[in-house]
């Protein structure tokens, strides 16, 4: 993590919860490493809703705002996790951006099948990124952090699908018209 991770378990408090402050601390930085890159996805995922274009895009439209909802929902559920530990919860946009594990989303896009391949790379990132921290904070001996990661998880790993069904579906579509000029 970056050196500014010692924000994360320097900034605590007192808590009667029986994890030892020492493993506190170590899931406060998971967790704000994760919501981190939670608020990061979310404004990647409200970029591609704004500028989708293309024959589909008021469904993508839909879509994609029932995303960044669920994100939003992920957001307050991380954070809240991070205070119930005794920790500070670090979301603002530019933390966002100093910590998230995501790649930059590519500004220059306006097509449909462009963005829906654009969130599926970084849901896929994001996804894997759960399942570690799954995981991670077992191991740590927190099960109600990795039940929470599993409850994320499972959703993004279903919005992952729809999008990579969505990608089937443009490439076969592609092939069969071209199949139909020869």
């Amino acid at each position: 993590m970056n050196s500014s991770s010692e924000l994360f378990t320097t900034s605590s408090y007192a808590s009667l919860i029986s994890i030892t402050p020492e493993v506190r601390g170590q899931l406060v930085d998971i967790l704000n490493q994760t919501l981190a890159t939670t608020v990061d996805l979310k404004t990647q995922v409200k970029q591609a809703q704004w500028n989708v274009t293309g024959i589909n895009s008021y469904h993508l439209y839909e879509l994609f705002d029932e995303i960044g909802t669920e994100l939003e929902l992920y957001i307050d559920l991380l954070a809240e996790r991070v205070t119930t530990l005794g920790g500070l919860a670090i979301g603002t946009v530019r933390t966002a951006g100093r910590q998230t594990i995501l790649p930059e989303y590519p500004l220059h896009i306006i097509e449909s099948k462009d963005h829906v391949v654009s969130l599926a790379e970084r849901l896929a990132i994001y996804g894997t990124m759960l399942w570690e921290n799954i995981d991670r904070t077992s191991v740590l001996g927190d099960s109600d952090t990795a039940y929470l990661y599993a409850e994320i998880s499972l959703v993004i790993d279903k919005r992952l699908w729809f999008l990579d069904a969505l990608i089937m579906k443009s490439n076969l579509e592609i092939n069969h018209q071209v199949g139909c000029r020869n």
